[in-house]
């Protein structure tokens, strides 16, 4: 692919040819795109740039390389999520007057109605709780979802300064979060010490070019707050083995169900 970028004729142009990242910048900032559109679109090509590199010529963009980078990336992801970055592919192909970008991507086919995943209960909880080789983060995380009945994504946003641990409650922008003895064990242990920061990190340090802002990185571990997407991904691999269906559970579906009448 570099090689094809080298080659390209450029002669009789007074101006250098635009890069993956410029045109993304430049799709990016119309002023047609509504918030959520213009954050999933930029999850997409921020990947791109990642994976390809932000100044490959937007010319030498092929439909082989966004597929090698569809495989790396979303190989595993549901298929919402595919079809979402593919989407996003397509439109950026169109604005930049490329062939399709899609072109060797599959639309995935979702799940048909009446085949979601029933949530796991009793036994099957029971058995999640009880393995063995879970990473601490893991369990903490996912007791602490099914013991408050918070949303995931208030709970990956708590920080270790919101915790009072003391009474099994933690200050949120809605109010608070309180959990049971189970994450009441858990807890102190994941901290290991550590009085500031996101509560759940992720495995790694970031890279240079992927320094997160500073509310989301732990001042003393240097590691970045636990991702919505790394954290669903984990949970749904987990689960598959206990799932009749075989897709894996949601981190939502950990919300206990309403006792019934």
């Amino acid at each position: 692919m570099l090689g094809r970028a080298e080659a390209i004729a450029v002669s009789g142009r007074s101006f250098p040819l635009p890069t993956l990242s410029q045109a993304a910048r430049d799709f990016l900032g119309r002023d047609d795109l509504d918030a959520a559109t213009l954050r999933s679109y930029g999850q997409t090509l921020r990947r791109l740039c990642l994976a390809l590199g932000g100044q490959l010529p937007l010319a030498a963009l092929t439909a082989d390389a966004v597929a090698q980078v569809f495989a790396t990336a979303w190989a595993g992801a549901a298929a919402s999520t595919w079809n979402r970055h593919r989407s996003a592919v397509r439109s950026f192909g169109a604005w930049a007057s490329l062939d399709d970008l899609a072109a060797g991507l599959e639309r995935r086919a979702g799940p048909r109605p009446g085949s979601r995943s029933r949530a796991p209960a009793g036994a099957q909880l029971d058995a999640l709780w009880d393995r063995g080789d879970l990473p601490l983060r893991e369990r903490t995380l996912w007791c602490l979802l099914h013991e408050s009945a918070a949303g995931v994504k208030a709970v990956l946003a708590l920080d270790v300064e919101d915790l009072d641990l003391e009474d099994r409650r933690a200050r949120t922008g809605r109010g608070w979060v309180s959990w049971r003895s189970r994450t009441a064990v858990l807890l102190p242990r994941l901290l290991a010490g550590r009085t500031r920061g996101p509560v759940f990190l992720s495995d790694r340090r970031p890279g240079p070019a992927r320094t997160p802002a500073p509310a989301d990185l732990c001042p003393d571990t240097g590691r970045r707050r636990l991702s919505y997407e790394r954290a669903e991904y984990l949970f749904k691999e987990c689960t598959r083995s206990l799932d009749p269906a075989r897709n894996g559970y949601t981190l939502h579906q950990l919300k206990p169900r309403p006792a019934s009448r």
